[in-house]
């Protein structure tokens, strides 16, 4: 096989594209504010750690089901969290972060050339990545009429978004749910940002207001990397529909993917801790309001932002684009993601992150702040 085969199908990675103006920002005289990336910077949770050392004897290979308490660990959040009825710990598989499912979950389906993957308009890279692994082709849109009579094999939504903050209404995730099973679609949310919402209410599609209480053609990713700071640990889970979370299972098995022991017994254990995720929600809260309020002060407007720990930021459509935006932030020492990270709609924005320390943020307000 000729080497770049495959790496040759996929897009640049992105942040490659940021090195010069990672360069420019670290010239400032106090250092850089890195918003660029959703990199959690605060402690892990305490009883997170004490969770992975109590675990720490695991001699032995984990099983790639996971143990029992973690699939119950996660039923009983997503109903006593989220409202989410009538799961069974068979419908739930741990994994290695939510990445790696998302950029494999084409090839774990059997899908390939001929075969549709939608995803939204303003999207995380790893949609595309999945489908152009496989050699489907990909469809970036939010309007379900954009297939025309073509039938996607595999639909994202991605509630609250990554990058935008939005979140959708339940009456739009509703007509999703019904038009993917009038058609036999498999539905795929992306939910890993449904605990950072600061106005409003998200809504699981697996909620039974969504999904009717079946969880029939449906999976949800979800992750603990922003709820409980665990983005070093690599917990995640997807859950739903029984028939394809077992196939999942079987190809999982097959290929040695097995969440470390000790690592599930600390994700058992933040599922079932809210205290922690409260605590960390009022810090990204306060860090919120005074970024939000600085960056308003400083001629930019936040678009969406309602959830997720970004603030989709322009200009408006006549104004800089977004690495004209890029470089005019990374001139005050504050390095951010350009729109067009996530697709052509992001064009004239830049996604700024609330992953920074408090005296980090600071920085970032003094800097915007007029003199």
């Amino acid at each position: 096989m000729t080497p770049g085969a495959v790496s040759g199908r996929l897009p640049d990675f992105p942040w490659d594209k940021l090195t010069q103006y990672a360069a420019q920002a670290r010239e400032h005289a106090d250092g850089i504010v890195d918003l660029s990336i959703g990199t959690p910077v605060d402690p892990t949770p305490s009883v997170a750690r004490e969770a992975l050392v109590a675990a720490a004897d695991a001699p032995g290979y984990p099983l790639t089901v996971g143990v029992p308490e973690v699939r119950q660990a996660v039923v009983d959040w997503l109903a006593g969290t989220h409202g989410v009825t009538g799961l069974g710990p068979d419908q739930v598989l741990p994994l290695i972060g939510s990445k790696e499912l998302i950029a494999s979950l084409p090839s774990f389906l059997g899908l390939g050339p001929g075969d549709l993957i939608g995803y939204p308009e303003l999207a995380y890279p790893t949609y595309e990545v999945g489908a152009a692994l496989v050699g489907a082709r990909a469809v970036a849109s939010d309007s379900l009429t954009a297939f025309g009579p073509e039938t996607p094999k595999l639909l994202w939504v991605n509630s609250p978004s990554n990058p935008s903050g939005r979140v959708l209404p339940k009456e739009h995730l509703k007509k999703v749910v019904d038009w993917c099973r009038e058609r036999g679609v498999l539905l795929v949310s992306d939910e890993c940002y449904l605990d950072c919402v600061w106005e409003g209410e998200a809504l699981s599609v697996l909620h039974p207001d969504i999904c009717g209480g079946s969880a029939e053609g449906i999976l949800v990713v979800h992750s603990l990397s922003k709820r409980s700071n665990l983005a070093g640990y690599r917990c995640a889970f997807v859950a739903g529909d029984r028939a394809v979370i077992a196939e999942l299972l079987a190809v999982r098995k097959n290929m040695g993917l097995m969440m470390p022991a000790p690592q599930q017994h600390a994700m058992a254990a933040v599922l079932g801790d809210e205290a922690h995720v409260k605590e960390q929600h009022e810090r990204y809260r306060a860090r919120r309001t005074t970024l939000r309020a600085a960056l308003e002060a400083a001629g930019y407007t936040i678009e969406h932002s309602e959830a997720s720990l970004y603030l989709w930021t322009t200009k408006g459509p006549d104004g800089p684009d977004c690495w004209a935006l890029v470089a005019e932030l990374a001139a005050q020492g504050i390095l951010v993601a350009p729109g067009d990270f996530y697709g052509a709609a992001g064009s004239h924005h830049v996604r700024i992150a609330l992953t920074a320390t408090d005296e980090r943020i600071a920085a970032a307000v003094e800097r915007l702040t007029p003199a």
